[in-house]
């Protein structure tokens, strides 16, 4: 098989999913990487700081002597052997290191060594950060935006996903935007939620056009804050507002927060120790807006979770939960978001129940 050229083609490879693999050390990947890019260091955390400290003590030549030495031998082929993997499952991906230097040109030689040509990303990481970061700010400036607001439960981001163009938000940040929106996987790391909402943007823009559909959403989205530029962009956005009736909303509360949480706890978990984890991700979660709330108030939604928690693990029925979850919304999340709507007027665009809404954004 011919070998494939190095590429700079970034626009390339985040529209096309292109796989890549980071050599660049744990540490540095857990801070900020690629959508579905795969760390597989040249050098581990501790290799690295001490080459590292060889480099600023020593210069490049005794650094790159220590690198070697501590890299040889069977710590040398196993990281070898785990290029070898990704090389053969993905045969038309590249690797990168920070800047496209000297341990990316280093793996690419080893890998060849071992009978493999492998093609790298010239620049590296920081090419490809500041291709996206460059990207997303072009695109929040030429874009048009359409906002999906509602109350809380009228199942937005199922609307969303429907519509022809949406940039899920929340999906992006891996959660639900409220104090019970943590899911039982962790969120990205800030410069991975930048990354990832780059190249859902880029996405957005070059294999479908047209105006982009976000849910509504606040600075911060969990601990991912949205980009400055963007909150501007959608604070004068045309809104659409989804209404459910107040059942409705309750049984798709429930669904996501009860029931669904529930069985992402268990897999991850186990039965009896995910149940313990859903019990304190639920309560935690209404303890969080104590303040808001009042003690009283919080008082008493507290015993109706904690009763119906207790019936669901008794006999398996969700429905307790129906009493905090209507209570909670009237009383707390309605009110706020009325007022929310208040400051919207004039930018709603059409009102009314899923397929309105569908309806409208496939005229649009």
């Amino acid at each position: 098989m011919p070998s494939r050229p190095d590429t700079s083609d970034y626009l390339a490879l985040f529209l096309n999913d292109v796989p890549l693999m980071d050599v660049r050390a744990p540490v540095e990947f857990s801070k900020g990487s690629f959508p579905g890019a795969i760390n597989a260091p040249l050098m581990n955390d501790e290799e690295r700081h001490r080459v590292g400290i060889c480099y600023k003590e020593k210069g490049q030549d005794e650094a790159i002597k220590l690198g070697h030495q501590l890299v040889s031998g069977d710590i040398k082929a196993q990281r070898i052997e785990a290029w070898r993997r990704f090389t053969a499952e993905h045969p038309t991906g590249y690797l990168f290191c920070f800047r496209g230097g000297l341990r990316s040109r280093l793996s690419q030689q080893w890998i060849r060594e071992a009978g493999i040509d492998y093609p790298l990303v010239s620049g590296g990481y920081k090419a490809m950060r500041r291709f996206l970061i460059d990207s997303l700010e072009a695109l929040i400036e030429s874009s048009e935006f359409v906002i999906l607001s509602g109350r809380t439960g009228t199942g937005k981001t199922r609307v969303l996903q429907q519509l022809t163009n949406p940039v899920d938000l929340e999906g992006l940040a891996n959660h639900r935007g409220s104090s019970f929106g943590r899911q039982v996987t962790p969120q990205p790391s800030q410069i991975d939620f930048e990354n990832r909402l780059a190249v859902a943007m880029l996405k957005a823009h070059h294999h479908i056009g047209g105006p982009v559909y976000l849910e509504d959403e606040s600075r911060l989205v969990g601990r991912c804050a949205l980009p400055q530029s963007l909150r501007d962009r959608m604070a004068t956005a045309p809104v659409m507002v989804l209404d459910q009736p107040l059942d409705e909303r309750i049984r798709i509360i429930r669904e996501d927060y009860v029931d669904q949480m529930t069985a992402d706890y268990a897999a991850r978990d186990g039965e009896e120790a995910g149940w313990l984890n859903f019990r304190d991700y639920l309560l935690s979660a209404l303890d969080r807006i104590r303040k808001r709330l009042g003690d009283e108030r919080h008082s008493q939604l507290r015993k109706l979770m904690e009763t119906a928690l207790d019936n669901q693990y008794r006999t398996g029925d969700v429905h307790g939960h129906h009493e905090w979850i209507r209570a909670l919304l009237e009383n707390y999340y309605d009110p706020m978001y009325d007022y929310q709507l208040n400051q919207k007027e004039g930018r709603i665009v059409v009102q009314g129940g899923p397929e309105c809404i569908i309806e409208w954004a496939r005229r649009k």
